[in-house]
């Protein structure tokens, strides 16, 4: 009797149906569908409010945001139920809107504790030339190595600082909350030179932005436009340009949306730049 084939592997897709969510008892996000596949960057963009940051931190599996339908499934399996912990072991990374400062803990100690915990520990020479490198490369100061994470740091040099993760830990979904907010032009390119950089065939990239700035040097392979916690338009990086030229006002007519319900209810529910 022959041996039946032992099953492909699922790829490294995202694959969100349908999805409902909650804060604190208000509906955010009516019904959500999109598709990352490997290797491709995708841009999230849309008004204040519409929804964007808690898709972000739903897929991450933040606890104070409620799944009430729909589904995320990470290479053919839900992550519902799954602790952020756990996402982030499955290859899933988020970089924060808001990088939080973790006083006592340094950098080094901070990056080796994540590898660690993704089982690729590397032997200490070549991980301190990893990090040296990509510190280096995003223009910043080599006393970063011994520094407690985002504690009295610059919003630039949170922002950068978020980019060196992604660039050391290589996850094979990379999110990225509104990393370009409140850099000026130089920060914004090397933060986008590193992005660029770490970008593979192997790793999909999301990218929430409010601008079209850091997407005239991380060009997106489809962008998705969100409004009252649902997507209303999908297309290819000429959306871009359409955005930049038009705003959102057309859009928001063609779905029907004169107001913008969803950015009530985040701001009801606490949820900054929902």
């Amino acid at each position: 009797m022959s041996t039946p084939p032992t099953p492909a592997a699922a790829p490294d897709r995202l694959e969100i149906a349908g999805l409902k969510v909650e804060v604190e008892g208000k509906q955010i996000l009516c019904g959500i569908d999109l598709a990352l596949p490997p290797g491709e960057v995708h841009a999230l963009m849309g008004p204040n409010g519409s929804g964007k940051s808690t898709l972000a931190n739903t897929i991450m599996g933040h606890p104070k945001y409620q799944v009430t339908g729909g589904s995320i499934d990470w290479r053919g399996e839900s992550l519902l139920g799954l602790t952020p912990d756990q996402r982030a072991r499955q290859g899933i990374f988020l970089s924060l809107q808001y990088p939080t400062a973790i006083p006592g803990v340094s950098l080094v100690n901070f990056l080796r504790a994540a590898l660690r915990g993704l089982g690729r520990e590397m032997p200490a020479r070549e991980f301190l030339g990893t990090v040296k490198q990509e510190l280096r490369t995003l223009k910043m100061d080599q006393a970063f190595l011994s520094r407690y994470i985002n504690d009295n740091f610059s919003g630039g040099e949170k922002k950068r600082m978020e980019i060196l993760q992604l660039a050391v830990l290589q996850p094979k979904l990379a999110i990225l909350d509104e990393t370009d907010s409140g850099l000026d032009v130089d920060a914004l390119r090397t933060v986008a030179e590193g992005v660029n950089r770490v970008r593979s065939e192997d790793m999909g990239v999301l990218i929430i932005t409010h601008y079209q700035r850091i997407l005239d040097y991380v060009t997106p392979d489809r962008v998705h436009v969100m409004a009252a916690g649902r997507v209303i338009e999908s297309g290819g990086a000429e959306l871009v340009a359409r955005i930049e030229r038009e705003g959102y006002d057309s859009m928001l007519r063609a779905a029907g949306l004169e107001t913008e319900p969803a950015e009530e209810e985040a701001v009801a529910a606490g949820a900054p730049g929902a």
